[in-house]
């Protein structure tokens, strides 16, 4: 994340009173969502290690089958819960479909000083050339833990302050020699891992230090014989491309869209990645995060379900191999009274069933219900001006489908004749609750103006889904497409 507040380290039981009062003694109440948690692990690794798709757009297992990225942030997983408490916090994800859950080893928070539940520091001395076996034994159980939900953990090595401080506790522990072998004796122990996803960085710019990166990256590869793929995480409003791109060991492009604003274009940055050469998949890593005070400012409000679902296909539609949500009091795994306070406002296990963290099963059946390897960002299906701002309307397409979104219930305006078929039936799919309403049957040419239900206005948004008729598709987000997945 972009630098964030400092922790305040003193014991707010008021906090924690006020906290037991609203959240925990029946005074208030979340709604009620209805919605249906997925059953079985979220991926069969059976269907082999992740690579890079063909067209460089994607990423796949080796049977070929894609894999669809749909991150959380529990950036302090294996820092600052208990086993108990990390399993609950992974069964409710595996329920809501999230396939990455990305944490970090030597984390944000005091990282290095303060011990981990149980007491352990990661490192004797921090010295990155001596790990403490105990700490590690505690990341070993997470990790099987997220493998037997049928995750994958996108493992931050370090937090970016123990590299380059500019901000945080720090204290900055690598250069380029001991990085490759921290590197390597965690490629070396998670080997045979198969649900590992390197992801260096950890929230900094790479300015001045690449060579320590490029060293972690290097005893990564060693370690582990080359088997996991690799991203850098940056801080806000930049990209992996803008130091890493070249890179032979960077798989894929990860940006931080940030949580400056509402409304942060991330399909600007997600085109801007897309259209670098040579290719690379690219994605937004961390985007505004749900329940985050705006611009770190409680005074501006907070981030709701309609900015992270707003986040979400804004990136996606603009050619995104796929997305990460988060939560602002869940990925410091916050407890008001027992850890320090980052101006969050709810312990994170009250926010598990947040709006905006179910709406990410409705992308992922969204995604998963039509062909995945041929979806390309195609702003030529909108016949109008697209719009900026809140309103931007964002459209991608397959051969023989296309998607738009319309964030605030704007009609769509839609230039027929982009995909195949003499014939399209057209869909609105409700992105807060994944139901799709049959418009009707279209001939495929000319112009035709679709508006959605309801009034225009901010959490109004709608996907307009048109498929060619003659595949007789599902309706959307309804089940995967046979033989595909």
């Amino acid at each position: 994340m972009m630098q964030k507040f400092a922790s305040f380290s003193f014991h707010l039981s008021w906090l924690s009173v006020l906290s037991w009062l609203v959240l925990g003694s029946g005074w208030f109440k979340q709604p009620a969502i209805a919605e249906s948690p997925r059953t079985g692990p979220s991926i069969d690794f059976k269907r082999g290690d992740l690579r890079v798709s063909s067209d460089r757009r994607f990423l796949q297992h080796a049977d070929g089958t894609p894999f669809f990225y749909l991150g959380d942030t529990a950036w302090e997983l294996f820092h600052r819960p208990k086993r108990e408490e990390a399993a609950r916090y992974l069964e409710n994800r595996r329920q809501k479909g999230f396939t990455v859950i990305q944490a970090v080893v030597l984390a944000e928070y005091d990282g290095l000083n303060t011990p981990n539940a149980y007491g352990q520091r990661p490192l004797v001395g921090n010295d990155p050339t001596q790990p403490n076996e105990l700490y590690f034994q505690h990341v070993d159980y997470i990790v099987d833990k997220v493998l037997e939900m049928g995750i994958y953990i996108g493992m931050l090595p370090t937090w970016g302050d123990k590299v380059t401080k500019e901000w945080g506790l720090g204290p900055v522990v690598f250069n380029p020699s001991n990085a490759w072998a921290y590197g390597r004796f965690l490629g070396k122990r998670y080997q045979d891992k198969p649900n590992i996803i390197w992801i260096l960085g950890g929230d900094r710019k790479a300015d001045g230090v690449e060579e320590v990166w490029s060293e972690m990256a290097r005893g990564l590869e060693e370690g582990d014989g080359h088997r996991h793929l690799k991203t850098y995480h940056p801080m806000g409003d930049h990209s992996s491309s803008e130091w890493f791109h070249g890179n032979s060991w960077l798989d894929f492009n990860m940006l931080q869209s940030g949580h400056g604003r509402r409304d942060i274009e991330n399909y600007k940055m997600i085109s801007e990645d897309y259209r670098k050469v040579p290719t690379k998949p690219c994605m937004d890593g961390e985007p505004r995060y749900e329940d985050h005070p705006i611009n770190w400012d409680p005074k501006n409000g907070w981030f709701d379900d309609f900015d992270v679902r707003q986040a979400a296909y804004w990136a996606l539609f603009a050619g995104a191999l796929g997305h990460t949500y988060g939560c602002h009091d869940i990925w410091q795994m916050m407890a008001l009274g027992r850890t320090p306070v980052s101006h969050a406002r709810r312990n994170w296990y009250d926010v598990l069933d947040l709006p905006g963290a179910w709406d990410m099963l409705h992308v992922r059946d969204l995604i998963e219900s039509r062909p995945f390897f041929s979806r390309i960002p195609d702003q030529t299906v909108i016949a109008a001006d697209p719009g900026a701002g809140a309103d931007h309307l964002q459209a991608c397409r397959g051969e023989d489908y296309l998607l738009v979104y319309t964030p605030g219930g704007k009609p769509v305006s839609l230039q027929l004749g982009k995909i195949s078929g003499k014939s399209l039936v057209a869909w609105w799919y409700d992105p807060r609750s994944g139901e799709s309403t049959r418009i009707g049957d279209y001939p495929n040419q000319g112009t035709r103006l679709f508006s959605p239900p309801g009034e225009p206005g901010r959490g109004n948004d709608w996907i307009l889904a048109i498929d060619d008729a003659s595949k007789k598709y599902p309706a959307p987000g309804k089940s995967r497409l046979p033989g595909s997945w």
